[in-house]
């Protein structure tokens, strides 16, 4: 998705009138204007990834709307509202999903799940074969081909496109490698439509477009985002209109052409110029058609029928992309689906309405490439702080979770050779494949070199980084109705620090504090409990909440649930039988499971015998509940939000203590708390990934690499014995396990290491 830059210009297209009753679909369409080679060649690469999403954000950037309504009314506390009809059950469960590779789903074929990705594209048919062999020089396995598919072409143009298609996959697969294509889903971009013919204007855009809550339509041109040059017209379609029908058919001939896999480009809502769409005609009937609702008349969180079109997109969009899906397999049923995922474990997935944790559990070979975008468009993550890098970290953690036991791929940003190596380690020991390109584009390496040597490291190490299996007893939940209901705002959250550093221009938040999570009391909450975890070495995986079932949480003994408001009454069952089974909850904030799933106030807190608490009684600042077998902690502060501004022991130890007494890891490390250390079991071996970002402070300043000394100890396994301890590391030229010194003092082993900035230790013991 192409990137929208904070302080753009944004201005609405020549307004339509709004189409008033479904448009009878016809077969034949206006032909667009001819693509010129020159044309071809500058639109092929869709250089900008990213709309909205880097600088400012999407929320940021609607701020600019005429009239300064940015986003929604937000609720005051108020009587029960009406109840409404409960949303439908997310696809049925496959396998328990868990954060690293509980199990592995055997549709999915080993080049996916140990796939080093990178973009490719070609001009002319003479391009390709230097195209491939660059990027299998590179270590590259899969090809992410980006070509025309984002322009409006005819049907001729899109055939004879094919075939081009074809040649360049054939040619990959004489390299060994697999071809996933790029393929916008929901926008269209008419090259010279402003002035010239345009798919909205001339051909079905006007009748397809995606509208927002007053009617206008989704559609802009040239010099309003950056990814749209000047003279071009951007229309975002909406997926119940006949744009589904159309599309699909394309994905079909796609998938005829053998490439290996589709990359449909973010299917979202788009916010850039307007927001809160879809009520178009096409949206209105299938919000009816699912709720028995008619659309709410404005964006207002204390409307409950705005709170169901919420989540009502969220699940309109899942349906969206198994649909995709399942059109490639009907052709090929060996095809695999990526689906770029923009919206991460902040805000964004409430505005834009594409929320990567319902795909989860959904069957079948779809899973995501999760963007997972950083600080500045041209400085990566130079300048984070501490706090900023515990925001990638949970970014990724949430990536492989909500990913579920499917392939995860993820971006994997940089500027320069460090930095970038940096983020793509973390991304590594997070479970995740990389996709590395350079920000803020997606066509190049931010380095050949950099880029082979960690690719070869993931070759030569893949089943230790893919096919284990976590060992953590400690998860966090990520609750996407608390997300999406409790205090909503214009912050999106991405990061803490939403200042530019002195010098530093394109700045993710656009020096305006409400972006921060700090500033956003859920997501400061979540992301304050996973600080706390990283800073204490403990091994956690995240807990992604969309179709939560009791295998999910099955190998936890202690599970946090940070400011958890907005639950089901399924999802309090589950959470409710985990404790009961003789699992710890540590539940934090001032509201705990007081809202329905569709942010309504519940007469009584949905977990009330759970917490020892009746919401008619006073709040204690903490308490401790016996239920069943098990315990749960109640902190009404939000200790997380606390120590991820102030970093103060007081908080952690709110958030800590049941973890220390329930689910004490045996893997644990002395040194710098700002190494992440994660834990995972292959056989008989004990994985451990450690990342140095000791490199952070609290405030920004020029990126260098420092090596850090730790000692990793693992409490061996009752009558266990330690044969041998090796270390790989990218950070080198030989990637191969090696073997390091380590001592044993009673059932403990100890390994002192120096990590320069990736360290992979295996424990093998028999």
């Amino acid at each position: 998705m192409p990137e929208q830059h904070e302080g753009t210009e944004q201005q609405q297209g020549t307004e339509q009138q709004r189409v008033t009753a479904p448009f009878e679909r016809s077969e034949q369409h206006t032909a667009p204007p001819p693509v010129s080679a020159a044309t071809a060649s500058r639109l092929g690469r869709r250089r900008l990834l990213r709309a909205g999403f880097g600088a400012g954000g999407g929320l940021a950037a609607v701020r600019l709307l005429p009239g300064g309504r940015a986003w929604a009314t937000a609720p005051s506390p108020a009587p029960l509202p009406p109840t409404l009809p409960a949303p439908a059950a997310v696809p049925a469960p496959g396998p328990a999903a868990g954060t690293a590779r509980d199990a592995v789903a055997p549709s999915w074929p080993g080049w996916a799940r140990y796939a080093r990705i990178a973009d490719g594209t070609f001009n002319e048919p003479a391009d390709m074969q230097s195209a491939v062999d660059a990027l299998k020089a590179q270590e590259v396995s899969v090809i992410e081909l980006d070509t025309l598919l984002s322009n409006w072409l005819t049907e001729a143009e899109f055939t004879a496109h094919m075939a081009e298609v074809k040649t360049f996959t054939g040619l990959a697969h004489a390299a060994g490698m697999k071809v996933v294509m790029y393929y916008p889903s929901l926008e269209l971009i008419s090259p010279g439509g402003e002035k010239g013919r345009s798919f909205y204007k001339n051909d079905q855009g006007k009748n397809w477009v995606q509208r927002d809550l007053a009617g206008k339509p989704n559609v802009f041109y040239g010099s309003v985002v950056v990814w749209v040059d000047p003279g071009d017209e951007s229309v975002w379609l909406s997926p119940n209109s006949p744009w589904r029908d159309y599309y699909l058919k394309r994905i079909k001939g796609v998938a005829a052409t053998g490439v290996d896999g589709i990359w449909p480009d973010v299917p979202i809502y788009f916010d850039g110029v307007l927001s809160w769409c879809d009520a178009s005609t096409w949206g209105a009937a299938a919000f009816r058609a699912d709720t028995g609702l008619a659309l709410p008349k404005a964006a207002n969180f204390a409307d409950p029928a705005f709170r169901r079109y919420v989540e009502w997109r969220h699940r309109n969009l899942l349906r969206f992309q198994l649909d995709i899906a399942a059109a490639g397999r009907s052709v090929n049923p060996d095809l695999v689906t990526f689906v770029e995922t923009v919206s991460m474990d902040y805000r964004y997935a409430t505005s834009i309405g594409l929320d990567g944790g319902y795909l989860r559990q959904a069957p079948g070979a779809v899973s995501q490439v999760w963007e997972v975008d950083i600080l500045g468009n041209y400085d990566g993550m130079r300048h984070a702080t501490a706090s900023d890098w515990v925001c990638l970290i949970s970014m990724y953690k949430y990536a492989r979770a909500a990913s579920g036991t499917k392939p995860a791929w993820a971006f994997s940003y940089g500027w320069q050779p460090d930095d970038a190596s940096l983020v793509m380690s973390q991304l590594i020991a997070a479970g995740c494949n990389p996709y590395e390109v350079k920000t803020p584009f997606k066509n190049d390496t931010v380095d050949g070199t950099m880029r082979t040597r960690m690719y070869r490291f993931v070759r030569t190490n893949q089943q230790k980084l893919y096919d284990a299996t976590s060992i953590a007893q400690v998860g966090v939940y990520h609750s996407a109705p608390s997300r999406d209901y409790v205090a909503p705002g214009e912050g999106n959250g991405m990061y803490v620090n939403a200042t530019a550093p002195a010098g530093i221009t394109d700045w993710w938040g656009g020096d305006d504090p409400q972006m921060s999570c700090a500033q956003v009391p859920w997501l400061g909450e979540f992301r304050g409990t996973v600080k706390a975890l990283v800073y204490a070495h403990v091994p956690f995986d995240t807990v992604s909440s969309p179709g939560l079932t009791a295998d999910d949480l099955a190998r936890f003994k202690v599970l946090l649930l940070p400011d958890l408001q907005a639950v089901s009454d399924a999802e309090a069952a589950v959470l409710r039988a985990f404790v009961a089974g003789g699992g710890t909850v540590v539940i934090t904030g001032p509201a705990p499971t007081a809202l329905d799933e569709l942010g309504a106030q519940r007469a009584e807190f949905a977990l009330s015998d759970v917490l020892g608490l009746r919401r008619a009684d006073p709040l204690p600042a903490t308490g401790q509940n016996s239920y069943g077998s098990g315990t749960c902690w109640y902190v009404k502060a939000r200790a997380g939000l606390s120590y991820l501004t102030r970093t103060d022991q007081a908080s952690a130890d709110q958030l800590l203590t049941a973890v220390r007494q329930s689910a004490p890891p045996a893997v644990t490390l002395a040194g710098d708390r700002r190494i992440f250390l994660d834990a995972r079991r292959l056989g008989g071996d004990t994985v451990v990934h450690l990342v140095n970002f000791t490199n952070f402070g609290d405030t920004p300043a020029d990126f260098r690499t420092t090596p850090a000394n730790c000692t990793l100890s693992y409490a061996l396994p009752a009558g266990a014995a330690v044969t041998t301890v090796t270390v790989a590391s990218p950070d080198g030229t030989d990637p191969a396990p090696k073997p390091v010194p380590y001592t044993v003092t009673g059932g403990t082993v100890s390994v002192p290491l120096t990590v320069a900035q990736y360290s992979v230790v295996t424990i093998t013991a028999g």
